[in-house]
């Protein structure tokens, strides 16, 4: 099933030659209404005369998060405010946020891409969303919520938090769609297990999953413990927010992102070299039709590859991997690259380890140190000493023949490592602190 027949199964030579189009007129636009694109073009050298195919894109130069900061908050809009309707910020850690502003078009797209993106998870017009991704300047919420609304479903705005109210809404309200993190979804079958409440007797039959890079181990465990099918949706922010690339239920081999609305790219993160299909590295987007914020070969940081082959489902639209971890945050431990998230698959593997953990990275006598504490269930911690002594051992040992470094595991009963409402905590790094 299709949401919008026409785009989504648009043939490559008619989807590039809209892409090529979209791409010229928004490149003419910031040039003439965005200082900070005109001067950076300038320094290259480039005008918008000089896109005459899809190819030329990488001679544009590129736009990063600090860019966005140092044009804090509207330096880099390309329309008036008081064409802009609405305006978000990201969740960052650090510094100033990343704000987006939203024209009524823009509004109206991506409610259309959220609707699109629901449809290709399985989403029907009667079922029942919940929705609780978080609302307020996180797009998150809102996003989903416009998308709801635009295919018709009946959606309940429960935002994050209020866990046992979470439940008791699913469970009187009948929902039949989930929508949050991956982490906050165990979150909330742990604590309805600890309610009586068994998670797979509910309606539902589909969750939407994003904000957090996950591992096909915790979808296995996500899909055992709430009886549901698990569906990766990515977005983020500075693009538009969630609905950017979504999974399709017939398949769940990648990710079909938009490309009448975005251009995607992968390039080497050190050397910036574009990537050819099936290489691994950070996923670069333009924007090609958003009016409040365009953007010129965003650097997103995550890590994936993308693919042009044929998808079951009928989609023609390019197809990116699931988030390996982001460039910004992969772990360099005496030398060697680790992402979170291939740490996650290990454990996911291991009868008995529950998907809670966390790394601890530290400096010691000039040397990197790493622990990994990680919840296993009732029945394993109340072994003998030398039963939990020899899983940490095989732990440890498996992780490194399989990623090249050395750590502690600490095994640590169920309910000992912090829970989030909204994106899980992995690492503590100390070396930085």
């Amino acid at each position: 099933m299709l949401f919008n027949d026409e785009f989504e199964t648009l043939p490559r030579p008619a989807l590039e030659a809209l892409q090529l189009k979209r791409l010229q007129a928004m490149v003419t636009r910031v040039y003439a209404h965005v200082p900070f694109y005109r001067a950076t073009l300038d320094r290259a050298g480039i005008n918008p005369d000089h896109i005459k195919a899809l190819e030329d894109l990488k001679c544009l130069p590129f736009t990063c998060k600090q860019d966005m900061r140092d044009s804090y908050p509207y330096a880099l809009f390309a329309a008036h405010m008081e064409d802009i309707v609405r305006i978000h910020a990201s969740s960052g850690t650090t510094g100033k946020p990343t704000v987006v502003g939203y024209t009524r078009k823009d509004i109206e797209v991506w409610s259309e891409l959220m609707a699109r993106s629901f449809v290709a998870a399985g989403v029907h017009k009667g079922d029942i969303i919940h929705n609780a991704y978080g609302y307020g300047l996180f797009t998150g919420g809102l996003g989903a919520h416009y998308g709801a609304e635009r295919l018709g479903a009946s959606v309940i705005p429960m935002s994050g938090g209020n866990t046992q109210r979470q439940i008791m809404i699913m469970q009187d309200f009948g929902s039949t769609v989930l929508t949050c993190t991956p982490s906050y979804s165990l979150f909330l079958a742990e604590a309805a297990a600890e309610e009586g409440i068994d998670f797979r007797k509910l309606k539902l039959h589909v969750g939407i999953f994003g904000a957090e890079p996950w591992s096909e181990a915790m979808r296995t465990e996500i899909e055992g413990k709430l009886n549901l099918c698990a569906i990766d949706i990515y977005g983020l922010s500075e693009i538009m927010g969630p609905g950017v690339a979504i999974e399709c239920r017939e398949a769940k081999q990648g990710l079909h992102i938009w490309e009448d609305h975005f251009i995607p790219e992968i390039i080497n993160p050190v050397t910036c070299e574009v990537l050819p299909p099936g290489e691994k590295g950070e996923l670069v987007i333009t924007t090609i039709t958003k009016e409040g914020i365009p953007l010129i070969r965003y650097r997103t940081r995550d890590i994936t590859s993308i693919t042009y082959e044929p998808c079951v489902c009928g989609r023609t639209h390019a197809r990116i991997a699931r988030m390996s971890g982001r460039s910004d945050d992969m772990l360099i431990i005496r030398g060697v690259n680790v992402f979170p998230s291939q740490i996650e698959s290990i454990l996911m593997g291991i009868e008995g380890v529950e998907p809670h953990y966390l790394l601890i990275v530290d400096r010691k006598e000039n040397l990197d140190t790493l622990e990994i504490q990680v919840e296993v269930d009732e029945r394993i911690f109340s072994d003998e000493v030398k039963h939990l002594q020899a899983l940490s051992n095989s732990i440890e040992k498996q992780i490194k023949e399989m990623l090249g470094i050395t750590c502690k595991v600490r095994l640590v009963e169920p309910k000992t490592i912090m829970r989030s409402e909204g994106k899980a905590k992995r690492v503590i790094d100390n070396r930085i602190m």
